[in-house]
C-alpha cells in the first residue's frame, strides 16, 4: 500500500515539476502560476523518495507521520518564500543575519529535514532495520543464485570467452 501511494506521489510530482519546466517554453516566458507546480511537487517528490525508501511489508509505520510532517513543512516553506512580497531593500528587517524569505528556505527548508528526519530515522531504526530472519533470508536467496548461475555456466554451450589478456590484441612494435 505505501508503495503504491509513494509511486503515484511521484509520478504526481514529477508531472506537476514537468509542467512547471514546460511553461518556461511558453510564449512571453514562464506565467505566474508555473512556481507553484513547483514548489508542490518538490516536497512531494521528496516525501514519496523516503517512503519508498522506508517501506517494509507494505507500511512505513511510525515513519508516515515524521514523513508528512516533513512534507508539509517544505511545502508550506516554498508557498510561503513564493507568496510573501520581495521586499529585500537595503534597510529590511534580517531574521538570523537574512532577509525573511531567504530565511525561510535556508533554516525552514534547508535545516529542519537535516534536523527532524535524522531524529525519526533513529528513533525507528530497530523496527526498519533487517531482523535475523531477513538476512538468512537474502542469504539463501543469494546462494541460490549462485547455483543457478553456476548451473547455466556448465550447461551453456557458448564457447567460454577469452581471458583479458588473451582478448586484446598486440601492439606492434611495443615490448611486454
Amino acid at each position: 500500500m505505501a508503495k503504491r501511494f509513494a509511486l503515484a506521489l511521484l509520478v504526481a510530482a514529477a508531472l506537476a515539476i514537468a509542467a512547471a519546466y514546460a511553461s518556461a517554453f511558453l510564449p512571453g516566458g514562464a506565467p505566474r502560476w508555473a512556481p507553484w507546480p513547483m514548489a508542490l511537487g518538490i516536497p512531494a517528490a521528496l516525501v514519496g523518495v523516503m517512503v519508498l525508501g522506508a517501506a517494509r511489508d507494505g507500511r512505513v509505520g511510525r515513519l508516515a507521520l515524521p514523513f508528512a510532517f516533513s512534507g508539509l513543512v517544505l511545502a508550506a516553506g516554498f508557498a510561503l518564500a513564493l507568496a510573501l512580497p520581495a521586499d529585500e531593500a537595503a534597510g529590511a528587517p534580517l531574521y538570523l543575519g537574512l532577509p525573511l524569505r531567504a530565511a525561510i528556505i535556508l533554516y525552514g527548508i534547508g535545516l529542519f529535514p537535516i534536523v527532524v528526519l535524522p531524529i525519526a530515522y533513529a528513533l525507528t531504526f530497530s523496527e526498519q532495520t533487517l531482523t535475523a530472519a531477513d538476512v538468512e533470508r537474502v542469504r539463501l536467496a543469494g546462494e541460490a543464485w549462485a547455483r543457478g548461475r553456476a548451473a547455466n555456466a556448465s550447461t551453456d554451450p557458448r564457447p567460454a570467452r577469452p581471458a583479458a589478456e588473451e582478448a586484446v590484441p598486440a601492439v606492434p612494435g611495443a615490448s611486454a
